[in-house]
């Protein structure tokens, strides 16, 4: 059988769900942000709406590595979304 085992198609789609929802998270903060400043509400802030947007750039791009490559790379970059993901929602959500 060529291509990807089980176990690194299942890593791939949990890396991906959890990117795509890290997306969904930093748009959310933005608009919030965007809609307090304009309403006259404080809003999550510059620094936390950076901090989602970050995330969720160095989440895609470790995404699209998983995707794209195999062994310990896809692995790798599967790691790095789930630990940029961890330390948003640490930082951001939690502290």
């Amino acid at each position: 059988m060529t291509g990807a085992s089980f176990g690194l198609r299942l890593l791939r789609g949990l890396s991906g769900i959890v990117t795509a929802g890290l997306v969904v998270l930093a748009i959310g903060v933005a608009v919030t942000q965007y809609l307090g400043h304009s309403r006259g509400f404080p809003g999550p802030g510059g620094l936390s709406v950076a901090a989602h947007i970050v995330a969720a750039v160095v989440a895609v791009i470790a995404q699209r590595i998983t995707d794209h490559r195999r062994g310990f790379s896809a692995v790798l970059g599967a790691i790095v979304v789930f630990v940029a993901t961890g330390l948003v929602l640490w930082t951001q959500w939690w502290q």
